[in-house]
């Protein structure tokens, strides 16, 4: 039988409402997270930022980080709410599941379906990510529409692992399963990993992002950043997404400044989120002389959704928030060229004309 862990997870989420989130259109974002100096394995290192619906109703999602200095010991973590797709950026993670074992690297994604156990072993020491979790339903490879056959994420590059097996007592071993955001606990004298052979295509896997054949405009502006989607979590209408997962290699295009590794930030639906001032203005004094440059040992990603998402108050507290993060907006300054009279005296007779 289960029975509630103790001491209770205060800071994981799985049903987004006023009783526990913040709705906030505001820009968000936050520095890198320190290392917890106390012993904190994967699970205990886990916490999330913010997320919408609910893994009752089959039907949201929610993005976690997670800092850990440990690897977990005599237990196995098991997820009956959704489906985990884990981007480590500090840190390889050493995962056993009941379909064998895969080391990811930083750099490299990977997926634990809903309902599998697994263990997250830590061969460098300190390990610091990101989660996403999709509520009812999995990720899959985007609709190339008129990319073709050939093009961003090929599914010859996905990994998953060899049958792999472990067949003696674990006196004491624990299972701890997270149910509706809640974590508990079970005890049982074998391992979870006692499983010969898999077959059919319900399996964590693996995926290189360095294998990512991004794709970018050639003449003006830049396309949609759903061009660069890697794995998509669909919903019942065509062409939205309950979550997407875009990366940004590198690749050519202008950009003066990049991500902070190890950072966040969260910009929610409608609210504006452009170029910055700096580099605007940068951009801006190159004139016809702006051309591309490439971008190098870089791997910035987005988590992307249709749903509006609720914060969680500690994150919305935390002292790793940048409080200043909308002043990088601030000094954008009008490059029109014509008189600002002329504007509003047109204005006025297009207004008379279409009256």
């Amino acid at each position: 039988p289960f029975w509630p862990r103790e001491p209770s997870h205060k800071k994981l989420v799985s049903e987004f409402d006023g009783s526990n989130t913040v709705a906030n259109p505001t820009q968000l974002r936050w520095k890198p997270v320190d290392i917890p100096d106390s012993p904190t394995d994967f699970i205990d290192g886990l916490y999330t930022i913010c997320g919408a619906g609910s893994s009752f109703l089959r039907h949201g999602f929610a993005i976690h980080m997670y800092t850990a200095n440990k690897s977990m010991d005599n237990c196995a973590f098991c997820n009956a709410d959704g489906d985990f797709l884990v981007v480590p950026q500090q840190g390889r993670l050493w995962i056993t599941t009941e379909c064998g074992r895969l080391q990811v690297s930083p750099g490299e994604i990977v997926v634990l379906p809903q309902g599998f156990r697994f263990v997250v072993d830590l061969p460098d020491g300190p390990s610091r990510g990101y989660v996403a979790e999709v509520f009812g339903t999995h990720f899959q490879l985007p609709d190339l529409g008129p990319i073709g056959a050939n093009g961003l994420a090929a599914s010859r590059d996905f990994l998953a692992p060899t049958a792999w097996f472990e067949d003696f007592p674990r006196p004491g071993f624990t299972i701890i399963q997270k149910f509706g955001g809640e974590l508990f606990n079970a005890r049982q004298d074998f391992s979870p990993f006692n499983v010969v052979a898999w077959h059919g295509n319900y399996v964590p896997y693996k995926y290189d992002l360095s294998k990512f054949c991004p794709y970018n405009t050639v003449l003006i502006d830049h396309g949609d950043p759903s061009i660069n989607t890697v794995l998509t979590a669909p919903t019942d209408k065509p062409g939205v997404a309950l979550l997407d997962f875009v990366i940004f290699p590198p690749r050519w295009l202008a950009k003066a400044d990049g991500f902070l590794p190890g950072g966040a930030s969260l910009h929610s639906c409608m609210t504006p989120h452009g170029p910055d001032t700096k580099t605007y203005e940068a951009t801006v004094a190159r004139g016809n002389e702006a051309g591309p440059h490439k971008i190098t040992d870089t791997m910035a990603f987005m988590f992307e959704s249709c749903l509006m998402p609720r914060t969680c108050p500690w994150a919305l507290d935390s002292h790793f928030r940048d409080l200043d993060y909308y002043q990088c907006w601030i000094g954008l300054k009008s490059h029109f060229s014509h008189d600002k009279t002329d504007v509003k005296s047109n204005d006025l007779q297009n207004g008379n004309k279409n009256g």
